[in-house]
């Protein structure tokens, strides 16, 4: 996994604050949540077939967790045009196609999200959503093998 720079790591951060404030309410409410868990991206690396060597306007593919679930996330540089709300966008990673959706979190700052797991109860810490977001960012980042050719 390629190292991302401050300024990438910087716009994490500011994009889980502002996902956070944005569904306050809702996850407050919410009698699935887990209160063990905030909000946080997680294992983001530059998306596979983008070649800037660490460039801060490139997009950015990882995870994002909340005490409600776990998304694929895709990140994407400053200043895109914000698509529709709900808009799809059918991504192929190594391991598979992925359908996400246009969620904005505020008047400049959105991201595209592939809802991947929503029933969080499980975990018993952070370090265990940091495990889970690890995990599967290593399966949806490696091609899938196809067993049904033989040798």
């Amino acid at each position: 996994m390629q190292a991302l720079g401050v300024e990438q790591y910087a716009r994490l951060q500011r994009l889980a604050r502002g996902y956070q404030h944005r569904h306050a309410q809702a996850i407050k409410r919410s009698s699935e949540r887990n209160p063990r868990l905030g909000v946080d991206a997680l294992c983001f690396q530059p998306l596979p077939g983008q070649h800037r060597d660490g460039d801060v306007g490139e997009e950015l593919v990882g995870a994002l967790i909340t005490p409600l679930s776990l998304s694929l996330a895709i990140v994407p540089p400053p200043g895109e045009a914000m698509p529709a709300e709900g808009q799809r966008r059918l991504v192929s990673l190594p391991g598979g196609r992925y359908p996400f959706h246009a969620e904005p979190i505020d008047d400049e700052t959105w991201l595209w999200r592939c809802p991947l797991l929503d029933d969080l109860s499980d975990l018993d810490s952070l370090q265990d959503a940091n495990r889970l977001a690890q995990h599967l960012l290593e399966r949806v980042m490696t091609p899938a093998v196809d067993n049904t050719q033989e040798p």
